[in-house]
């Protein structure tokens, strides 16, 4: 049986781990090294690192400092921001990066996909979501989600799916932050459409919303960031919780 991954999500800008809610509101949180090191012992299966104002501010991701955290870390590292192209992608791998996580350049050019993961293959493309109901529909959002593309993130997923892309990485812009349980209904429609790993972002507060993300969402694995980073909820205690409800987890 496959093991669901638990995955704390370090939200850069400006070389800082920082934290919103509903994508506003942003304070520090701390050293993204320091905090991948933390991470890495404890437990986490994979890190996700966003550079979150490389596509609005239009610059590149930090290439030193994914250097300098894959360096240190020796679980799975996913990063995106600011990735536009297929050698940008060619880089953060050369970096360090296990994977590379596109969205607004996905959005932008979907044949982007198809591309790196001809070139890369399908397991190092992840093509993440920022998704907020919009007039009765899931729209999808780019540039951090400061712009709505009027897309129908129904229909993206199954073109992604389609164009190769490796995995889906899902935030909810509606329970981003709230700490009131991710948006099931949001993965649980996804997940019938596409046959590829789900990562459940937004809307993390108690051990029991990742259960839920698993069980009504269908989410392979499930992210978190604030919980983490304020040790609301460790990942050795969260692991130990979803065990004892017969979620097979990496222990």
């Amino acid at each position: 049986m496959l093991t669901h991954r638990i995955i704390p999500c370090l939200d850069v800008d400006k070389g800082r781990v920082v934290k919103g809610v509903n994508f506003l509101n942003i304070s520090d949180v701390g050293d993204p090294t320091d905090l991948a090191i933390y991470y890495n012992n404890s437990g986490a299966d994979e890190l996700v690192f966003l550079d979150i104002t490389a596509s609005s501010d239009n610059r590149n991701i930090m290439v030193d400092v994914v250097k300098k955290v894959s360096s240190e870390v020796f679980i799975p590292l996913t990063v995106g921001g600011g990735i536009r192209t297929k050698k940008d992608m060619q880089n953060m791998l050369e970096a360090g990066a296990d994977k590379v996580s596109i969205n607004s350049a996905a959005v932008n050019n979907p044949k982007l996909i198809n591309e790196c993961a001809k070139e890369f293959g399908s397991q190092c493309v992840v093509v993440a979501m920022d998704v907020k109901k919009y007039n009765k529909q899931w729209n999808i959002f780019t540039h951090g989600g400061r712009n709505n593309t009027n897309m129908n993130a129904l229909e993206w997923v199954k073109e992604a799916a389609e164009l190769g892309a490796g995995e889906l990485l899902v935030t909810s812009m509606d329970t981003d932050g709230k700490k009131t349980g991710y948006d099931n209904d949001l993965l649980s429609s996804i997940n019938k459409l596409v046959n590829i790993p789900i990562i459940a972002s937004g809307g993390a507060g108690e051990k029991k919303h990742f259960y839920d993300a698993i069980i009504d969402g269908k989410a392979d694995a499930v992210l978190a960031a604030s919980l983490f980073h304020y040790k609301e909820v460790t990942i050795n205690d969260l692991k130990k919780y979803l065990i004892e409800k017969d979620i097979p987890v990496r222990f």
